[in-house]
């Protein structure tokens, strides 16, 4: 007999995988448009390719997936209040966030880790959620500046070992 997990036993036992978190947005009818993405993962290098991955009752994706460009920003360690504003419900995402767009109209919000500049290359329905390949045209990090980590559904930071 085949065993499902329940959805709860899941997420708790993938909760011990930490995570970097993500904002992808863009402008959409000339308005910032973004999203919160932990789900996010390099895939290749040749082509350059990044993955992430949209929960199909997503009310955002359907709307953001129309612009011709998406921005991809690693957020850093002091931005765990835009990885909750950016995956709440309603609201302005974008209140009090400074961010930069792009001739192409992608979103970079300042005070990330790193940045990618990238295109929807194709998605594949995949259970509950999407996976959507995204792919890299432009990219920069700041290694000075350390990441966001979701880890056991919280926010936290990474620790030099001594």
């Amino acid at each position: 007999m085949d065993f499902t997990p329940p959805p709860a036993e899941l997420r708790r036992v993938l909760g011990a995988f930490p995570s970097g978190v993500t904002a992808v947005a863009a402008l959409v009818d000339g308005a910032p448009l973004g999203l919160a993405a932990s789900s996010f993962t390099s895939v290749s290098l040749d082509p350059p390719l990044v993955s992430i991955c949209i929960a199909r009752t997503s009310s955002t994706w359907p709307r953001l997936r129309r612009a011709g460009r998406l921005g991809v920003s690693v957020l850093s360690a002091h931005q765990a209040h835009l990885g909750r504003q950016l995956a709440a419900r309603g609201g302005d995402r974008f209140a009090g966030v400074t961010w930069r767009a792009t001739r192409g109209g992608e979103i970079l919000l300042d005070g990330a880790c790193a940045w990618l500049d990238c295109s929807i290359d194709r998605e594949i329905e995949a259970g509950d959620h999407d996976i959507v390949l995204l792919r890299v045209h432009a990219l920069d990090a700041d290694r000075g500046v350390p990441p966001l980590v979701f880890h056991q559904s919280t926010f936290g930071r990474l620790h030099q070992a001594a």
